[in-house]
């Protein structure tokens, strides 16, 4: 028997939303689980499934109420943890939860339950942050060196010869070249470094660097691909705001899986990225009509 007639309608309300929530975490916890090796992390997020569920039970009561989970919230969350890691999926849905609590206290009077949901709730935070050790985010420092010197060394060759050559089609030959060889000069240097250091990861480190370079020189010259000849500094302008684009995904990605600062992290990468852009396109100016070179 539910105990509607307990509560304000308000309550009532988002004791619902709530208890749908709670029941679609619990299957996207077990769903992450699912598709993990037996070990801590799957047994964590199958507790934390399990409490999910007793708390959808609790509101049950208030609620009288059968609920199905939201399966497309299910499936993307699900999909979300393939694509990113589930790290960075589980970390968005407690940044999610901890919105939520600051409307339990409001409950506390109505219904005493939500003090000990709130605690729960907090609970769960730290119990992932112990269980959290996927592969990628040990690989963050090489994804860093792997994205960062692309993106200042690639912005820097493209807005150069930019200018110098006035042709897309050069200038993405160009910058394909460049970019690849200094993909391969990344990639085995990063090997070099860990194997000297003695890292028995020294090959997926260098593998990790080498697609964050591959992937950033692709997105960068694509431009150059893809507007006309002519078109040179409508390239260049798309190029860069691709560049301002990748650094704030890259950023706001690490800033939820590790949490770190956003913002501080993200201008000081922009900065540095579009500055030597800057630099470098006056000096494509300064080379082009001081050599008198023209394509």
């Amino acid at each position: 028997m539910g105990r509607n007639k307990e509560i304000s309608a308000e309550s009532l309300a988002f004791i619902k939303t709530m208890q749908q929530n709670e029941l679609t975490e619990s299957e996207i916890y077990k769903k992450i689980a699912s598709r993990m090796k037996e070990g801590k992390n799957k047994e964590t997020l199958l507790r934390l499934s399990s409490e999910e569920l007793r708390h959808y039970e609790i509101w049950k009561t208030y609620s009288g109420l059968e609920m199905k989970p939201q399966r497309l919230k299910v499936w993307w969350h699900g999909l979300m943890a393939s694509l990113l890691g589930f790290t960075f999926t589980l970390k968005m849905m407690e940044n999610g939860e901890a919105l939520a609590q600051v409307s339990y206290d409001k409950l506390a009077e109505e219904v005493p339950e939500s003090v000990q949901i709130r605690e729960q709730e907090d609970a769960h935070e730290q119990a992932l942050m112990e269980m959290l050790d996927e592969e990628r985010l040990r690989y963050v420092g090489s994804m860093v060196l792997g994205l960062n010197d692309a993106l200042v060394e690639l912005t820097g060759t493209l807005a150069g010869l930019t200018l110098a050559m006035q042709n897309t089609r050069i200038i993405a030959l160009s910058g394909l070249i460049t970019g690849i060889s200094a993909t391969l000069s990344m990639a085995s240097s990063e090997f070099l470094s860990a194997k000297s250091e003695g890292r028995p990861d020294a090959f997926k480190s260098c593998i990790y660097t080498g697609i964050a370079y591959l992937l950033t020189v692709a997105l960068l010259v694509l431009p150059y691909l893809i507007f006309p000849a002519s078109q040179y500094l409508y390239a260049l302008g798309t190029m860069l705001v691709i560049v301002v684009l990748i650094i704030a995904l890259f950023n706001y990605y690490i800033s939820v899986a590790k949490d770190l600062k956003f913002k501080s992290r993200f201008l000081e990468m922009a900065c540095i990225s579009l500055g030597v852009a800057a630099l470098s396109f006056v000096v494509g100016l300064l080379v082009k009509n001081v050599l008198g070179v023209d394509i």
